[in-house]
């Protein structure tokens, strides 16, 4: 019942979501019923992401590259200049690897101690009585009662309000406050911003009063949804990630044929075999940056620590270095993207200011400067 009509929520009138739901939105539900339905449904949170093990997050530490070509040098090395040399461009490796290891652990740290702080108390009807309890004990059906501060604990079918407003700007990216209306007849259709007669988890009560049921706990909320897109999103190179392997490809092309041309022109000279091989694996060898890396972890190391001054929280390193490659955030007055349909406005040019018309995605408008239309072509 709750996969199937989580959709239709705000469009059912409150008796019937109370007839569907069966509870008495006066009383609340009873023992029995909040026992059968936690057996049912689980608790109110969300499903936890399962992360990588710290052993795994370790060597993955170990994926770039550049890396791959210090960890074959350093094999080449052991055998033509000792295991010294070789041990040196290990340990700048290991260096590198436990740098970045450290910092994505104390990202992970500080991201799941906010979860913890986000954990919040619901104020509930049952049997009668008033309760308050821990928002994940909250089922179907239960009657919950909001007023000003309150953090939204489950999706609710508002069937009660007085001068209620609620944010949803981490649904909507709105950041004005919506005024509720628990009595407003509302098309199936309607869009998730201007559902009126619907309170959502994670949002939050800015004025008034109100009394909603729920109707869709942890991952069936709408909040829930938006944790599993994120969940299935793949993770995307950065500018530098991708810098770094278009280099170490280079880089491996050029030693590989410097290596080979050294070898060919000590054979054409008549030097012995074993001394021109030594001669070209220990030119290769020679050639390659390896504190490169070591380099570049601790620069973005020092950002990210920069960052987390600031109370900006950086699970990755290199994303540090995509935000400071960003030339152009395009962002409406909210600050947020909502419908992604960003509309240039002005365009600057040789020295001209051209204004252009038109709204999101429609192929219409004019380039103007000033009253004058001006010709794309031109």
């Amino acid at each position: 019942m709750q996969k199937l009509l989580s959709r239709h929520w705000h469009h059912l009138p409150a008796q019937e979501i109370e007839a569907l739901l069966e509870v008495d939105v006066e009383r609340g539900l009873d023992r029995f019923a909040v026992e059968h339905r936690q057996a049912r449904f689980g608790p109110n949170a969300l499903t936890p992401r399962k992360g990588k093990s710290p052993l795994t997050r370790f060597l993955l530490q170990f994926n770039n590259p550049l890396i791959y070509v210090l960890l074959v040098s350093s094999v080449v090395t052991a055998f033509v200049k000792g295991l010294v040399d070789a041990g040196i461009i290990l340990g700048v490796v290991l260096v590198n690897a436990v740098v970045g290891f450290i910092q994505e652990s104390r990202a992970e740290q500080a991201i799941s101690a906010l979860a913890q702080t986000m954990t919040s108390q619901a104020r509930v009807l049952r049997a009668g009585r008033k309760q308050q309890l821990p928002a994940t004990e909250l089922v179907p059906g239960d009657v919950v009662l909001l007023q000003s501060g309150d953090k939204v604990p489950a999706d609710l079918r508002l069937v009660k309000g007085r001068n209620l407003q609620v944010t949803e700007a981490s649904l909507t990216g709105e950041s004005v406050p919506v005024a509720k209306d628990a009595g407003a007849a509302l098309p199936v259709d309607t869009t998730l911003g201007d559902r009126l007669t619907m309170a959502y988890a994670s949002t939050l009560v800015t004025s008034g009063q109100g009394t909603g049921i729920v109707v869709a706990t942890g991952d069936h909320t709408e909040i829930g949804r938006i944790s599993a897109l994120i969940a299935e999103a793949e993770d995307l190179e950065t500018p530098l990630t991708r810098k770094i392997g278009e280099f170490s490809n280079l880089l491996l092309y050029a030693l590989l044929s410097v290596a080979g041309l050294s070898f060919v022109i000590g054979l054409l000279r008549g030097l012995p075999l074993e001394e021109t091989l030594t001669n070209s694996i220990a030119l290769a060898v020679a050639s390659i940056p390896e504190g490169l890396p070591a380099a570049v972890t601790v620069t973005l190391a020092i950002g990210v620590a920069r960052m987390a001054r600031r109370r900006a929280i950086i699970r990755k390193l290199p994303a540090v270095e995509a935000l400071g490659s960003t030339t152009v955030i395009g962002s409406d007055k909210t600050g947020t993207l909502t419908q992604n349909e960003m509309t240039v406005q002005a365009l600057v040019a040789g020295g001209a200011t051209y204004a252009l018309d038109g709204v999101g995605y429609a192929p219409d408008g004019r380039l103007r400067r000033g009253d004058e239309v001006i010709s794309p072509e031109d």
